[in-house]
């Protein structure tokens, strides 16, 4: 199976937009979007069942873009993490599938906000 590499990564000057280009399309990141996603075991876990929600993301901005070999990006965040290694597959996975991603994030938030008003 072939991997697909990005041809284009850009970051918008107010670090809030993460853009990358997979062969002619361009996807669009919001900053809250990808650290919500962090594939850090901070996030994520050590193994199923271990994610934590991440919360109160949405004035994280992007500061700082590492490239990890040829097959990944590192992001450094504005709330000091910083262990995130996004490979190209994983951003490729979040770009097809960002609003059904984001539709289940919401909804997590949500069921949370009613379950502690209770």
């Amino acid at each position: 199976m072939n991997m697909i590499t990005p041809s284009n990564i850009n970051l918008s000057k107010d670090k809030n937009i993460l853009t990358i280009r997979f062969q002619a399309t361009y996807y669009s990141f919001s900053s809250e979007f990808l650290r919500v996603h962090s594939p850090s075991a901070e996030a994520l876990g050590h193994s199923p069942g271990q994610e934590t929600l991440q919360l109160n993301k949405e004035d994280v901005v992007i500061n700082k873009i590492r490239p990890v070999g040829n097959y990944a990006i590192a992001i450094d965040y504005s709330d000091d993490h910083t262990t995130g290694i996004y490979s190209w597959s994983y951003l490729h996975y979040l770009a097809l599938n960002q609003d059904k991603l984001w539709e289940k994030y919401s909804q997590k938030v949500i069921n949370l906000e009613i379950d502690s008003s209770q």
